[in-house]
């Protein structure tokens, strides 16, 4: 079964097709990185604007990689939310179009089981069930997951998400746009323990995050030092120090409470090379073990897309899959609530 995945969740479009039988044959990418980074943000227009330009040449693209042709395609998957409404109604309009047009299965795929399944492309993969974290630019949870479509929130942040800190944090310390991996790697250069960040809700009794507070702390910080190169690498180290402590604790606890053995991280700050080796550590001293998504598939990616599609059809959650007549998209959708459907 051959399926196309359609990522235009924000500003990056990606294009992949998964076979259900020879794995993942090819998948094209293309970062907006450039395009916003002279406004220091996403520009939901311009991202609107250029998922159009690429989506189309980025489908032949994978297509021709995977040697394969459109009348081959069995089924059709794009993100359907959360995300920029713009940018989700670009990808959610041609496979409908799609769909449509070849008489195959349309999916609307919800951005984030993307990330939570992306793990099980790589070998060794995780098997059911697994607590996720999940820890992409706008989202960090905690999830429990059972089964494909069955997915249980543990905890969340209730503010900020831990990319979006990075990021915040990032243009504090002078770092252009998209500061996070930056800060991370500049972090590599900073004397650990030379600043304390606080650790927030690390002993909160639950499983939630809180991340604006280390922003605010940072800008204090900032505020009361000369500044120089060592500083500025010093409060890089402590702060991403402080945040992998928390995300590591809260997983490790998630982990207990659940009594499961299995963690899964994925989404863009799961490359995060200190997060990993943080979290290797303490689990294997748990007897758990930790699973990640390929570097190139932490970010928003097509593979993810067209993977969760293919696990979906395989699944018995649905049964009569249609081509499609007409979709919607969900700028905001919670992820437990992922089986009801506007379509």
């Amino acid at each position: 079964m051959l399926v196309l995945g359609i990522e235009t969740s924000c500003d990056e479009t990606g294009i992949a097709i998964f076979d259900t039988e020879r794995g993942l044959l090819s998948h094209a990418l293309h970062s907006q990185i450039l395009l916003h980074s002279e406004y220091g943000g996403v520009v939901p227009e311009l991202a609107s604007r250029d998922h159009i330009r690429r989506v189309l040449p980025l489908i032949k693209q994978a297509l021709h990689s995977a040697d394969c042709h459109l009348h081959q395609l069995n089924a059709i998957a794009y993100t359907q939310g959360p995300g920029l409404a713009g940018a989700l109604l670009v990808g959610a309009s041609i496979g409908a179009g799609l769909s449509f047009a070849l008489n195959i299965p349309a999916l609307g795929i919800h951005h984030l089981e993307g990330h939570l399944l992306s793990p099980l492309l790589s070998r060794p993969a995780p098997a059911f069930p697994f607590v996720a974290l999940l820890v992409s630019g706008g989202h960090t949870q905690l999830m429990r997951v059972n089964a494909v479509g069955d997915y249980h929130l543990l905890g969340e942040t209730v503010d900020d998400a831990a990319g979006e800190a990075f990021d915040k944090t990032a243009k504090l310390l002078g770092i252009d746009y998209p500061g996070g991996a930056a800060l991370a790697k500049l972090a590599q250069q900073g004397r650990p323990g030379h600043f304390n960040f606080p650790r927030p809700m690390l002993n909160s009794g639950n499983l939630n995050f809180s991340f604006s507070g280390l922003k605010t702390a940072a800008l204090t910080l900032i505020n009361k030092q000369d500044i120089t190169e060592q500083i500025r690498a010093d409060i890089a180290c402590a702060f991403q120090q402080a945040v992998v402590d928390v995300l590591t604790e809260k997983s490790l606890a998630a982990l207990a409470q659940t009594g499961l053995k299995q963690l899964v991280v994925a989404g863009g700050v799961g490359a995060n090379t200190e997060l990993r080796n943080t979290l290797n550590h303490r689990a294997a001293n748990q007897n758990a073990t930790v699973f990640y998504p390929e570097l190139e598939f932490c970010t928003d990616n097509g593979a993810m897309i067209a993977f969760a599609g293919a696990m979906r059809l395989q699944t018995t959650l649905h049964q009569n899959w249609q081509p499609a007549r007409s979709f919607t998209v969900k700028a905001r959708w919670d992820l437990e609530r992922i089986e009801q459907s506007d379509d």
